[in-house]
């Protein structure tokens, strides 16, 4: 079959140990672009036999950051692009639902469905991110972050917006999910959610967050944002709602860590000196 006329570009640092199943999972896509930031693992090696375009990056401190930067510099052959993680899989359930697209929104939201302790999880929490747009009516925002610890030079946990002459252009959601490696072993999780929630916290007490182009999660935030109990409601949502109990055990330790996650960032709020530290590790 014909190759989909989409770009995809994936930002690397020291990702050997999952790029290769994230590249071999795009054979439908001909146009396949890296963008590596000084690994010092065989990071290039796996995407230089994968035959992927590669390009270095390195970070001036300044915006644009990271996904921006490809936006205008790299020398894509479409207009639409996907970012897509090291960490993510393509399913060729969501490949095919890509093919059959008409293309007539400015940007699609996919769903991300969890691989947790080695096996795919049924249910518990999607995330959900406008990582398939048309670069032509969409861009990352510039936002009031650069001094503030724990992000750095890739775009935070926030959408990119609609460009000024496209304001009103339609945004689609994909049904089908990009399988997520997220979590891996517990000491990076912890030193990475960590420093997320650090950032989350500055972002919410300095309101920095850009608005999203999605009119109901644009409510659904803002509400969540205000709530007390946060960790326990992520809990709730995750395991009750979303039927993670489900998945059995590991729906249960799921929706703990996402529980713990909100658990950092408000303890992030309370004291910034600590950055995300929770008092107790290892609980909810």
């Amino acid at each position: 079959m014909d190759k989909i006329p989409v770009s995809v570009v994936i930002v690397t640092r020291n990702e050997e140990p999952r790029l290769r199943k994230c590249l071999d999972a795009l054979g439908d896509f001909s146009d396949i672009h890296v963008i590596d930031s000084g690994s010092a693992d065989g990071t290039r090696a796996v995407a230089e036999s994968s035959g992927a375009k590669i390009a270095d990056f390195s970070w001036n401190g300044r915006y644009p950051k990271k996904r921006q930067w490809c936006l205008d510099n790299l020398d894509l052959a479409y207009d639409f692009v996907f970012f897509v993680d090291a960490d993510e899989i393509l399913t060729p359930a969501l490949c095919n639902e890509i093919r059959r697209l008409d293309w007539s929104c400015a940007g699609y939201f996919v769903k991300g469905g969890y691989v947790f302790e080695g096996k795919p999880l049924q249910y518990g929490l999607r995330n959900n991110k406008l990582a398939l747009f048309n670069r032509q009516k969409m861009e990352f925002p510039v936002l009031n972050d650069l001094d503030i610890p724990g992000m750095g030079e890739i775009e935070g946990h926030y959408q990119p917006v609609l460009k000024a002459a496209f304001r009103g252009a339609r945004i689609g959601q994909l049904s089908e999910s990009l399988l997520h490696e997220a979590h891996g072993d517990a000491e990076g999780w912890e030193k990475r959610h960590r420093r997320y929630a650090q950032w989350e916290a500055a972002m919410d007490r300095r309101r920095a967050w850009p608005s999203d182009p999605s009119p109901t999660r644009r409510l659904l935030k803002r509400l969540f944002k205000a709530i007390p109990f946060r960790p326990w409601i992520a809990f709730t949502h995750s395991y009750i709602l979303k039927r993670g109990f489900l998945d059995g055990a590991r729906g249960l330790r799921f929706a703990i860590s996402r529980a713990r996650y909100y658990r950092m960032i408000a303890h992030a709020r309370r004291n910034p000196e600590r950055g995300g530290a929770a008092p107790t590790p290892g609980t909810a």
